[in-house]
C-alpha cells in the first residue's frame, strides 16, 4: 500500500488539535472493535471515536496500546452514557471510561445526549468542566445538542463546548446548527456521515463519484472535508477502511459542493435530539 495520507487538523477552542478525519467504532460489536482499529491505525487513521454505551472502550483501548504508536499521536474520543448525567454519576463514569480505555487521559469527552426531558444537563455540563479542570481530559464538548440547549449552556456555566458532534450528512445537511457552532468557536463533528449508505446510490453522487473516478462513499466524505467539519467513518473491512482515507488526493467543485447540499431533506437516520429522552433497558 502508498504511504498513508496526511490528514488536516482541526484546531479547537482551546488550542487542542483533532485530525478531521477520524475512526469510527459505533455499532461495532467488540469481539470485532480491535482488529477494526488496528487495521485504521496501520492505515494512517490517529483519531478513534467511541462511547460507552458502544460497549467496546476496553478493545479501543487494547488496540491502541497493541498498534505501536505513541499514546500522543493517536486522538481518542469518548462519551458519557445516558444513565450517568447527574454529577456524582458523570465522574465516576469517566473515570470508568479511563479504566476500561486503560489510558491516564482522554484527548475529548463528550456529553452523548442532552436529554432535556429527564434531567439537567446544564448540572451534567458542570462535572465535565471539573473534569477538564482536573487535566485527565484535554478538551470537552457535547453531542446531539441543538442551539436551544448549547445557549442554555452559554447562559449557565462557564466553558464553551470544544465541539458538537451531531449528524450529518447529504439528507440532513445541518447548515444551521453548524453555522452557529463556527460562531461560538465550536467544532461541529458528523456522526452518520454517509446516512448508513442511504446517500450513496443518489445520482447525484453517483454522477460525481463517475466522473472522479471516486466511489460515492469517498465524495461523501470530501464533502464533508471541505465543508470544514470533522468527520469519523466506521467499517471492519480492510478495503473500506483504506478507501475512506484516501479523500486527499482530490477536490470537489464549488458545483459539486452545492449540488450535493441541495440533496438535503431534514432526515434523519437516529434520534431527534429535541424529543429523544434515553430510558433504561
Amino acid at each position: 500500500m502508498s504511504a498513508a495520507p496526511v490528514i488536516p487538523d482541526i484546531t479547537l477552542n482551546n488550542g487542542v488539535t483533532i485530525p478531521q478525519l477520524g475512526f469510527g467504532v459505533f455499532q461495532i460489536e467488540p469481539k470485532d472493535t480491535k482488529a477494526a482499529v488496528l487495521a485504521a491505525l496501520e492505515t494512517g487513521y490517529r483519531h478513534i471515536d467511541t462511547a460507552e454505551m458502544y460497549g467496546n472502550e476496553k478493545q479501543v483501548g487494547q488496540a491502541v496500546a497493541e498498534s505501536g504508536l505513541k499514546r500522543s499521536d493517536v486522538f481518542v474520543t469518548s462519551k458519557l452514557n445516558n444513565g450517568y448525567h447527574a454529577h456524582a454519576q458523570a465522574l465516576a463514569a469517566f473515570d470508568r471510561t479511563l479504566d476500561d480505555l486503560g489510558m491516564e487521559q482522554l484527548d475529548l469527552f463528550l456529553v452523548h445526549w442532552p436529554l432535556p426531558g429527564i434531567g439537567d444537563y446544564t448540572e451534567t455540563w458542570r462535572a465535565m468542566e471539573e473534569i477538564l479542570a482536573s487535566g485527565r481530559v484535554r478538551a470537552i464538548g457535547v453531542s446531539n445538542f441543538q442551539t436551544a440547549h448549547l445557549d442554555r449552556l452559554f447562559q449557565e456555566t462557564s466553558v464553551v463546548p470544544a465541539v458538537n458532534q451531531i449528524e450529518v450528512h447529504p439528507y440532513l445537511v445541518q447548515d444551521e446548527l453548524r453555522e452557529f457552532d463556527a460562531r461560538h468557536g465550536i467544532a461541529t463533528q458528523a456522526w452518520s456521515p454517509i446516512a448508513q449508505g442511504k446517500v450513496l446510490d443518489d445520482p447525484v453522487i453517483t454522477a460525481i463519484a463517475g466522473r472522479l473516478g471516486r466511489s460515492p462513499a469517498q465524495v461523501v466524505l470530501r464533502w464533508h472535508i471541505q465543508r470544514g467539519d470533522i468527520v469519523f467513518p466506521k467499517s471492519v473491512t480492510r478495503a473500506r477502511i483504506e478507501e475512506n482515507i484516501r479523500i486527499f488526493d482530490f477536490e470537489l467543485t464549488e458545483d459539486d459542493l452545492a449540488r450535493i447540499t441541495a440533496l438535503d431533506r431534514g432526515e434523519r437516520t437516529g434520534p431527534d435530539p429535541d424529543t429523544f429522552n434515553w430510558v433504561p433497558a
